[in-house]
């Protein structure tokens, strides 16, 4: 986002919110055919409604849902959007954003987008409209439409998980510099013929990122750094596929950088049935420091990332500005740790 664009931002998260009024304007209809739209859509011909709808997308309208004189007040729900309840990883972060929130008397409502840009742009309307006094969700990557809309909203967002500007809030890691350390860290270990598993890199975007950091580092040194993309996000099944492939196809490789922890276990794991001799034959190194891969024989070398400490460093910035206190860092890097194992 240009600075244009972000002091626009700004601007706006202090502005009135759209009313119905204006979508009826933007769309050429009375203000009762408008409501009438959103009410008893079945008493408003299709073309209209269509036009009114986007009109409601054009100017970021957004239905209230909250009754009566509750719609004026401030809820006590925060709205948490993550890409995963299958992974530990957003877990932790979420176990951090509820226990702070609910300390100071706020419940979080909870989407799963299932790594789907769509879907979260309608968590993200539905959410708006119970009038819920902020919103956390996890990247910085969201659909036009959706980024239309939050940028509309004159209520705090915060964006996890990774680190950049933002639409508002923002607490992070660099991805690419991850990416970057573990490649030094397995150059330095003298592995010249390294290969990075990920999967589904169109949707897990921070693990395309990651290699792309990986890539840096060994191109810059005079190696190639081949990608091998699987079908299934992070698995222990899909981490021994990945191992089998690799084999395969890169026969000469003396190292696997793979995307999470999870694909780095499976592989681990698969290589004792392959008779393999991790790391002399091949190391193996993940991405996320979880306890699964440090109660594996050999320990796994990975990255951890604090996860549950940036969920608790997220409500607390979300808080600070409901409470109408200054922000002074609108972006905060959580950092990362290299844990060195056996396995590299």
């Amino acid at each position: 986002m240009s600075n244009r664009d972000t002091q626009r931002t700004r601007r706006r998260r202090g502005a009135s919110q759209p009313t119905l009024r204006e979508v009826a304007e933007a769309a050429g209809v009375s203000a009762i055919t408008a409501s009438r739209a959103l009410n008893a859509p079945e008493r408003v011909n299709e073309d209209t409604r269509a036009r009114i709808l986007e009109a409601m997308e054009r100017v970021g309208y957004v239905p209230n849902l909250v009754a009566g004189s509750l719609a004026s007040a401030r809820s006590r729900f925060i709205a948490v959007i993550v890409p995963s309840l299958e992974n530990s990883v957003f877990i932790e972060v979420i176990r951090g954003l509820q226990a702070t929130f609910e300390a100071r008397g706020y419940q979080i409502l909870l989407g799963n987008t299932d790594y789907d840009l769509e879907r979260e742009h309608q968590l993200v309307r539905t959410f708006l409209g119970w009038s819920c006094s902020a919103l956390v969700t996890a990247g910085l990557r969201h659909s036009p439409a959706c980024r239309a809309l939050l940028e509309q909203w004159d209520k705090p967002v915060m964006e996890v998980m990774e680190l950049g500007d933002g639409l508002d809030l923002n607490v992070g890691l660099d991805h690419r510099e991850a990416g970057r350390c573990m490649a030094r860290h397995l150059l330095e270990r003298g592995h010249r013929r390294s290969v990075f598993v990920g999967a589904c890199l169109d949707r897990d975007y921070r693990a395309l990122m990651r290699y792309e950091g990986h890539r840096e580092v060994f191109e810059n040194a005079g190696h190639a750094a081949p990608l091998i993309e699987l079908e299934e996000l992070g698995s222990l099944e899909a981490g021994a596929g990945g191992l089998d492939r690799v084999m395969a196809s890169h026969r000469d490789a003396d190292a696997i950088h793979f995307a999470n922890d999870d694909l780095a276990a499976g592989a681990l794991l698969h290589s004792v049935r392959l008779g393999l001799q991790v790391p002399d034959d091949i190391a193996i190194a993940g991405f996320n420091g979880l306890p699964l891969g440090q109660q594996l024989t050999p320990r796994l070398t990975t990255i951890r990332s604090p996860r549950e400490a940036m969920g608790r460093q997220a409500a607390e910035q979300v808080l600070r500005r409901l409470d109408d206190r200054r922000v002074t860092r609108r972006r905060r890097d959580i950092g990362f740790e290299l844990l060195v194992g056996e396995s590299t």
